[in-house]
């Protein structure tokens, strides 16, 4: 059973280019709440620093902890693997902080398998629209179209794993969604009410997958 007096894990996930890395970063300037700093294979993109955005380690430093057990999670995306190791998660949520994970789906999965004695909440981020997102992968750091084509591909599939969040938040403007995620993690804490529509999340994956 979790103890009242420790964290809780918020997992963020959604298909690429809709928005979660940004979210968590704004959840992440709360008191009390600290990101769960992945490890990762991929090169650094221009924007990111080292030890503070990722772990950037090679291909055999990264199967040197899969062998020791030390991730949480760990998945293959886009030939690069990534993945949380335990020890700093687990050392936060004991001193009382709740701990934020960018990750993706098959990440919030094996989570959610440990079966852990730490409260977890999980949200799955949508774009407006296909269009919407096709326009924010083009303007990242992609221009190669191969690129920004293989992601769209993915995200047909990645789609189709919203059923397994606790919460779906449609990220259309950043700060309402921002205050949405928020406002049900302040519920979830507090055993508030919570103020949440499946059925509108449901037909806007419809229009996503049609």
């Amino acid at each position: 059973m979790p103890i009242d007096n420790d964290g809780v894990m918020i997992i963020l996930s959604s298909p690429s280019g809709a928005g979660k890395t940004t979210l968590v970063s704004l959840l992440s300037k709360l008191d009390n709440f600290e990101i769960s700093i992945s490890h990762t294979t991929r090169e650094p993109r221009p924007s990111e620093i080292p030890n503070k955005d990722y772990y950037f380690v090679n291909e055999n430093e990264f199967k040197r902890l899969i062998n020791n057990q030390e991730f949480l999670e760990y998945a293959k995306v886009f030939n690069n693997f990534y993945g949380s190791t335990r020890t700093p998660v687990i050392n936060n949520l004991n001193s009382g902080k709740n701990v934020l994970f960018d990750i993706d789906w098959q990440g919030a999965d094996q989570i959610k398998n440990k079966k852990l004695d730490y409260r977890l909440v999980t949200f799955f981020i949508l774009p407006p629209s296909k269009e919407v997102l096709f326009e924010r992968l083009s303007n990242r750091d992609m221009k190669d179209k191969l690129i920004v084509g293989e992601r769209m591909k993915q995200f047909e599939h990645d789609v189709l794993h919203w059923i397994n969040y606790d919460y779906v938040v449609i990220n259309s403007d950043l700060e309402k969604c921002y205050e949405k995620i928020y406002s049900l993690i302040k519920a979830e804490i507090n055993n508030g009410s919570k103020d949440y529509d499946k059925d509108y999340i449901r037909k806007h994956v419809e229009k996503l997958t049609s």
